[in-house]
């Protein structure tokens, strides 16, 4: 084969070689730096900080949360509540999102309608469950009104109140991040199992589940470090003295009651074990329940 022939084949890659260093690589300069700052910095300061008290040794602030009765605790409250509120939201968004995977006449009003929620923010949320579901809410006076329950109902300030926050504010993002991998999937793989005879559930439970698995263990990581991190609702709704005093709120009052930012720092780091913990062992699973497809067609 001639030098122009091979020149003209490796022609980019020579390119490439011979320039060592690709231009477009300097548009990820803005974002390193935004992340170093916004995220690093702060993350290796906090570390930093959390083995520095005032008084003790560098683990006095981590033994000072484990032995306080009502600050270890709060991982246990915390869990409590994000944990459901994981599974219940990804459980709903999954059969709601494979719904919605074909174009409708009503698949946009109905999906505009469920990601509503999301466009509220926390506060606004908890402001309508107060006047909800309330004890003199809307929802225990039309009960009453119909006999159907006597005295009021208690939704707000306690566990319940919480758990609902978080399912109402929750749910868009796991079914908009469902949305998007279930209709990512190649119909053709569908249609070509129901000229086989597969009916819907046959065609979820052999085609889109095992091809979901993957894009299900990301949402119910992200879902979960979202609802982990509670901390309106865990004041507004619920009860932050009692019940629902989540580790957030452990966190904020160490700062901004107690002005212990080392102590504070300490329970942040405490707090992103337990969420890397989680997130490490959901992942985990995913690798053993899913391999993926063999290369060569095979598996």
């Amino acid at each position: 084969m001639s030098a122009a022939a091979l020149a003209g084949r490796g022609g980019p890659a020579v390119a490439v070689g011979r320039r060592g260093f690709d231009r477009a690589l300097l548009l990820a300069i803005p974002a390193t730096l935004f992340m170093v700052l916004l995220f690093v910095y702060p993350f290796l300061y906090g570390l930093w900080l959390s083995f520095a008290p005032a008084k003790g040794g560098a683990l006095a602030n981590y033994r000072t949360f484990f032995t306080t009765p009502d600050l270890w605790p709060t991982i246990g409250i915390t869990l409590k509540l994000a944990l459901p509120a994981t599974l219940i939201n990804v459980g709903i968004a999954l059969p709601i999102a494979f719904r919605m995977r074909v174009r409708g006449r009503w698949q946009r009003v109905v999906t505009t309608l469920l990601v509503v929620p999301i466009t509220l923010g926390t506060v606004l949320i908890a402001e309508g469950m107060l006047n909800y579901f309330g004890p003199k809410g809307w929802l225990s006076h039309t009960l009453q009104l119909l006999h159907l329950y006597d005295g009021p109902i208690r939704l707000t300030h306690n566990y319940w109140g919480v758990l609902i926050s978080l399912v109402i504010s929750g749910f868009p993002f796991a079914f908009l991040l469902i949305l998007s991998y279930v209709t990512g999937i190649d119909p053709v793989l569908a249609r070509a199992a129901a000229t086989l005879g597969a009916g819907t559930f046959a065609q979820f439970r052999h085609i889109y589940l095992p091809l979901l698995a993957p894009g299900l263990a990301m949402c119910f990581c992200l879902a979960f470090v979202q609802a982990f991190s509670v901390f309106p609702s865990a004041v507004l709704v619920g009860a932050p003295a009692g019940p629902t005093r989540v580790i957030s709120i452990a966190a904020y009052q160490a700062a901004f009651e107690q002005y212990d930012y080392s102590l504070a720092s300490a329970i942040a780091m405490i707090m992103g074990f337990v969420q890397l913990v989680i997130v490490a062992a959901v992942l985990g699973l995913r690798g053993l329940f899913y391999r993926g497809p063999v290369a060569g067609g095979k598996g």
